[in-house]
């Protein structure tokens, strides 16, 4: 992995934090933040140590979609552009399929390409404060990082093109109230309890967490019957899981269990 100029990164007791760094600009997105992000990704989808990913953003922005300034003034576009492959823009899809459980915490303007990131992750909790915005034909594009496949799954059809046809702002509170974010916390909150969250789930035995999330992506590409074969299948194996007997003598003995990962 290169070294990182928009982004910063760091594991820490099974959780991963990708923090997109470009707060003078407000996290806008260019092709080398694009390029870290990915090649960060695909290290921690391959790393056991990482049970839960964060990815959130620098200063008072997430994300508001591509650093439109940037790419106005050629700023080392020409050396990016020579740079970025095709594979860099399934960040989206690594969020969605990656082993760990990935959460998108949503600190501030979140737009464009920035929330069709957002709409990758397994979890997304948001600030108070946070602002949405599909945006894409504000500047005369189709949109990309998998908005028209994700938005739809998570809010449903009809909502998803409404968003994306009038591309109107609409704040963390009303994200919560069509079921595109899970939690909203005040802002003098929102980083503490997006940690709590995580620690939560960086608790549960790693293996029953990782089996979850391979069970929700497969269930996606499968027919109901194909897909409780393969549940009813894998059930058995880790119900025999010494994570699983653990968790059955911590339950009745009244204590937190503690999980090897077996």
């Amino acid at each position: 992995m290169s070294e990182l100029s928009t982004i910063t990164y760091n594991v820490s007791g099974g959780i991963a934090t990708l923090t997109l760094n470009r707060p003078d600009n407000l996290n806008g997105m260019t092709n080398r933040m694009l390029r870290e992000t990915f090649e960060t990704l695909t290290a921690a989808a391959t790393d056991p140590a990482v049970r839960v990913l964060v990815l959130t953003g620098a200063g008072r922005a997430f994300c508001p979609g591509a650093d439109l300034k940037h790419y106005s003034a050629g700023s080392g576009s020409v050396e990016d552009d020579a740079r970025t492959q095709p594979e860099h823009f399934r960040v989206s899809l690594l969020l969605h399929e990656m082993p760990a459980v990935t959460i998108a915490a949503v600190n501030g303007a979140c737009a464009g390409a920035g929330l069709g990131w957002a709409c990758g992750a397994d979890l997304r909790f948001a600030a108070k404060s946070a602002m949405f915005n599909t945006a894409f034909l504000n500047v005369a594009v189709a949109g990309d990082m998998g908005l028209p496949w994700s938005l739809p799954r998570l809010i449903g059809a009809a909502k998803a093109r409404e968003l994306s046809f009038l591309t109107e702002k609409f704040s963390a509170d009303e994200a919560q109230r069509i079921g595109l974010v899970a939690r909203v916390w005040d802002d003098a909150v929102f980083r503490d309890e997006v940690a709590a969250a995580a620690n939560r789930l960086a608790a549960t035995s790693p293996i029953a967490l990782r089996t979850m999330k391979a069970h929700y992506a497969a269930a996606e590409r499968m027919g109901f019957g194909e897909y409780i074969d393969l549940e009813t299948e894998r059930h058995g194996r880790i119900a025999s899981s010494e994570d699983t007997r653990e968790a059955f003598r911590a339950f009745i003995e009244k204590r937190a269990p503690v999980f090897k990962g077996g």
